[in-house]
């Protein structure tokens, strides 16, 4: 009984850290333009490019560097974030692997 509520609880932290990181956070200003990276050679074969992107942080945009990734399986396709202006502002929807 005992490893069954541990079991329940740990499950209800997993899934309320879950929502809580998909609950969108507006921001009123729009992102500045994204930066041009300069592409280093990849590491090897099969890795991709995920560009940067701008993050809301602390008040203010912040940039954060894009690199090569190695997909998670054959045949993964990176599809890449993108701010989304709405009559609430701003947000951010986060890149994902497809």
């Amino acid at each position: 009984m005992f490893r069954r509520i541990l079991g329940c609880l740990a499950l209800f932290g997993v899934l309320a850290a879950a929502s809580a990181e998909a609950v969108p956070v507006y921001v009123k200003v729009a992102p500045p333009a994204p930066k041009v990276e300069v592409r280093v050679v990849a590491p090897g074969p099969g890795y991709v490019w995920v560009g940067g992107y701008y993050r809301w942080h602390g008040g203010a945009y912040a940039w954060i560097p894009g690199g090569w990734r190695m997909p998670p399986h054959p045949g993964a396709v990176w599809i890449p974030g993108h701010w989304k202006s709405t009559p609430s502002g701003w947000y951010w929807r986060p890149g994902h692997w497809r």
